[in-house]
C-alpha cells in the first residue's frame, strides 16, 4: 500500500460497479475509502468485500457533503494525501499513480485530471461545453495558468489544503470548480495532468443536466458576488 495517500471514492447506489473499482485501486497499491452516501442498496457491502474501509452516512448529503466526510477521514487517520475517484468506473484507478506522481513531484496542492489537456475533442455537448469554457476561463486567471478541465471530479489534494477542505468543503453540486477556484485565491497552487475518462460500468448518474447547469450559473454567479466558501490563506499577511 501507498500509505501516505488514501483514494477516497463516494459513493451513491453503486452495487453493480464499486466492487471493480475498489478490487482495481487496492491492486494498484493503494489504501481505499469508500463513502456511502445515504445508498439504497448493497454499496456499502460490496465494497467492504472488495477491501475497502467503508464510512456509511446516514442521509444522502450529496457529493460535497460525501468528499468532505472523506477528507476528515483521511485526516484523521494521518494521511498526507488523498485522490478522489468516481465509484462507477469512469475514472480508471490504474491512473491514480499519475496523479499522485505529478504531485509529489511539483509539491502542487491540488492536482486535476484533465480531460482536455490532450484530448481537446472530448464531447460534453453545446451547452455545456460553453459553459466549462467560461469556467475554464475563469479559473486560468486564478490559478495564473491555461486550466481546461475545471470540473473534473479525478483530482489529488494534498496537505494543507486537505485539512482546510476536510472542514471548509462545499456540500453542494459543482463543488469542484468553486473548490479548485478557492484554493487558488488562497494561494494554493493547481496543476493539471493529462487523463482519461471512460464510460460508466453499470447504473445510472445521479444528476441531471439541467440541474447541472442551475448549479453551474450559481457557482458562477457566486464568484463574480464573491460569495463563495473561504479557507486560510495559504501564507498568511502579517
Amino acid at each position: 500500500m501507498t500509505p501516505s495517500c488514501l483514494v477516497i471514492i463516494p459513493a451513491l447506489n453503486e452495487e453493480l460497479s464499486v466492487g471493480m473499482v475498489v478490487r482495481r485501486t487496492v491492486e494498484s497499491g493503494f489504501a481505499c475509502l469508500v463513502v456511502d452516501d445515504g445508498s439504497r442498496d448493497n454499496t456499502a457491502d460490496v465494497a467492504r468485500r472488495a477491501g475497502a474501509h467503508v464510512v456509511t452516512m446516514p442521509i444522502n448529503l450529496g457529493i460535497g457533503g460525501a468528499l468532505r466526510c472523506g477528507f476528515r477521514w483521511a485526516v484523521a487517520h494521518g494521511y498526507h494525501s488523498v485522490v478522489q475517484c468516481d465509484a462507477d468506473g469512469q475514472h480508471s484507478p490504474e491512473l491514480i499513480s499519475q496523479l499522485v506522481t505529478k504531485q509529489e513531484s511539483t509539491g502542487a496542492h491540488l492536482v486535476i485530471g484533465s480531460r482536455f489537456l490532450e484530448a481537446r475533442n472530448y464531447d460534453v455537448g453545446i451547452a455545456r461545453g460553453w459553459l466549462m469554457k467560461r469556467m475554464a476561463t475563469l479559473a486560468s486567471r486564478a490559478v495564473g495558468t491555461s486550466m481546461t478541465d475545471t470540473t473534473s471530479g479525478f483530482r489529488c489534494i494534498a496537505q494543507p489544503l486537505l485539512g482546510e477542505f476536510a472542514q471548509h468543503y462545499p456540500v453542494e453540486y459543482m463543488e469542484s470548480f468553486e473548490a479548485l477556484m478557492v484554493a487558488a485565491d488562497a494561494g494554493y497552487t493547481v496543476v493539471e495532468v493529462a487523463s482519461q475518462m471512460s464510460h460508466r460500468i453499470a447504473g445510472t448518474a445521479s444528476n441531471n443536466p439541467l440541474r447541472s447547469m442551475g448549479f453551474t450559473a450559481r457557482v458562477l454567479l457566486g464568484g463574480f458576488l464573491g460569495t463563495r466558501f473561504r479557507i486560510a490563506p495559504l501564507h498568511p499577511s502579517t
